[in-house]
């Protein structure tokens, strides 16, 4: 082989390699920020899970999620406490922020009642400080309760907040994830009955943090939190976010 040749057919393997070598993403962490339902709990609340416990196992090495989801917490509450200004702080170019909340938001019961107006300026700040910093942030409508009609018909209890979460995504062009309508098709599909199966619901004696049993619709089991944590996931895959590439791909046969 002529040196010409030689020095051709080198260069040429070296731009095979490297256009074949593709650099490993950079690190990111997605950080929730939420309520009860999203939330870590304590091993004396078991088994309630929160769906942001099985989300985070989803990923590959690349993804670190940081769950900032507080039990019975507001956007307004969320703030006061100075739960969401450490989150901004450490947010940094290319981290996602999942924002759900409504459940406490709503009630006006309860002392973490925020008004719509102030609901709405709660999540655009979180959006604009997001984006500030160069992150992505992502809107979840509240996931929706257990509670069925005397027909067997699901009947959403977030109807007012869940539009003001759609109607802020769609002004500040922000990815949704429409976890309130997924949630209720879901259990919709399970029915009045089987629908039990999802939530923290214990027959007395069946689990000792629970001796004299439970009846809640509004958190979930284990199984319950791992649904939603998937119709979380699948939306990311829909939106086509740049986070579905980190998912963990099944292996098929």
């Amino acid at each position: 082989m002529n040196r010409s040749r030689f020095l051709q057919l080198t260069a040429s393997l070296g731009l095979t390699a490297l256009l074949a070598f593709t650099p490993p993403p950079g690190k990111i962490t997605v950080y929730l920020i939420g309520d009860s339902t999203m939330s870590i709990k304590d091993v004396k609340a078991y088994p309630e899970t929160g769906w942001g416990m099985p989300f985070a196992h989803f990923f590959n090495e690349s993804v670190t999620v940081d769950n900032r989801a507080m039990n019975g917490r507001s956007t307004r509450t969320f703030i006061e406490e100075n739960r969401w200004q450490p989150v901004a702080n450490d947010l940094n170019e290319g981290d996602y922020v999942l924002i759900q909340f409504g459940h406490n938001d709503e009630v006006k019961t309860k002392k973490s009642y925020t008004t719509e107006d102030e609901f709405r300026k709660n999540l655009i700040r979180f959006i604009t400080e997001s984006r500030a910093k160069k992150a992505n942030p992502v809107l979840v409508t509240p996931v929706a309760r257990r509670q069925f009609d005397a027909a067997g018909k699901i009947e959403g209890t977030h109807t007012l907040y869940s539009e003001l979460v759609r109607a802020v995504a769609s002004e500040y062009k922000t990815p949704l994830i429409d976890l309130d309508k997924q949630s209720q098709e879901l259990l919709q599909t399970f029915g009045p009955e089987n629908s039990k199966l999802l939530f923290l619901q214990l027959a007395p004696g069946e689990h000792p943090n629970y001796p004299d049993g439970k009846v809640d619709n509004t958190h979930f089991n284990e199984l319950g939190a791992r649904r939603m944590a998937e119709l979380v996931l699948a939306t990311i895959r829909t939106l086509k976010l740049d986070l579905a590439d980190r998912i963990v791909k099944r292996e098929t046969k």
